[in-house]
């Protein structure tokens, strides 16, 4: 059976351990922090409202991106275990872009509360309410899980005769592309087609909710309530750079960077699936007064 080989850092041995054991404790503080926001969200009542709905939502995306690459990642560097069937790769890689794309998909939405909070305060409660917040929720997670069915299979009926190494720790599309010995045409079109559709047309989406809440702050005269409004979205907005940041990197240079050391492929690679669910949790609870007042009384009481 068709097996691919999985590549840890280039120029590191993969029996390192002191690769692997900074690896567990990034795994640890994340699930520790997407766990604690989740739990946190269901048991304080104060917290039921549209903007932390959304938040759970983005904790969910968070560990499901994180752990579609765990039992890889782990495996590399501390059983040595490079070899992946052709069957578990494709399912590996379907759940990392199906949680990349349900990740952009919750972040339009929470651009979107905000754009209503600040533009439209009065009828906040009106416009969000939890029957739209559901749909919405049920709407962004399949998209991410229909787009990415076609590039799976498609992918499955390509015949794989070059070298079976891949260049990361885990399965992505593109690189799985690249080893493809027939016509990849169709393929890449798609596969170009799904990013458009989905992160392309979220982060215009983003931008242009964003234009529209500073029209309406410099409408404001006083500048304490200008800075006020818009520190409700400074959380949101570390959430936008630090994930579309790295996926445009990585993206760029799959395409145009095949001349860089493979050691900027992987670190790329790296940071667009691990930074983004280790970080969110920390920046929300450090910038959103709720969630950092709660866990200053749990700690208290401990």
């Amino acid at each position: 059976p068709l097996t691919f080989i999985l590549t840890g850092i280039p120029g590191l041995l993969t029996s390192s351990y002191w690769m692997a054991l900074p690896l567990c404790c990034l795994y640890l503080l994340m699930l520790l922090g997407n766990c604690t926001l989740l739990w946190m969200i269901k048991t304080d009542h104060s917290l039921h409202t549209p903007m932390y709905y959304f938040l759970s939502m983005l904790a969910v995306a968070d560990l499901g991106l994180s752990l579609s690459t765990l039992p890889t990642m782990l495996a590399i560097f501390w059983f040595q275990s490079t070899s992946l069937r052709f069957e578990a790769c494709i399912v590996q890689m379907y759940f990392i872009h199906s949680f990349s794309a349900i990740e952009s998909g919750v972040l339009v939405a929470m651009a979107f509360d905000r754009f209503v909070a600040i533009c439209y305060p009065l009828r906040y409660s009106s416009l969000l309410t939890s029957s739209l917040i559901m749909k919405a929720g049920g709407a962004i997670f399949m998209r991410g899980i229909c787009v990415v069915v076609p590039v799976a299979v498609l992918i499955k009926k390509m015949p794989f005769c070059r070298s079976h190494v891949l260049s990361h720790s885990f399965c992505l599309h593109q690189d799985m592309l690249r080893l493809v010995c027939g016509d990849v045409k169709v393929n890449s079109l798609y596969g170009l087609t799904a990013v458009i559709l989905t992160k392309g047309l979220d982060s215009l989406t983003i931008l242009l909710s964003y234009m529209m809440i500073i029209r309406t702050l410099l409408s404001i005269v006083s500048q304490e309530t200008q800075a006020k409004a818009f520190s409700t979205c400074i959380s949101h907005l570390c959430a936008v750079l630090i994930f579309y940041i790295p996926l445009i990197g990585l993206s760029i240079t799959h395409r145009f960077g095949k001349h860089l050391p493979p050691l900027t492929h992987t670190l790329l690679a790296d940071a667009y699936l691990l930074v983004p669910p280790v970080l969110n949790p920390l920046v929300y609870s450090w910038k959103t007064k709720q969630i950092r007042r709660r866990i200053l009384i749990l700690l208290c009481r401990r």
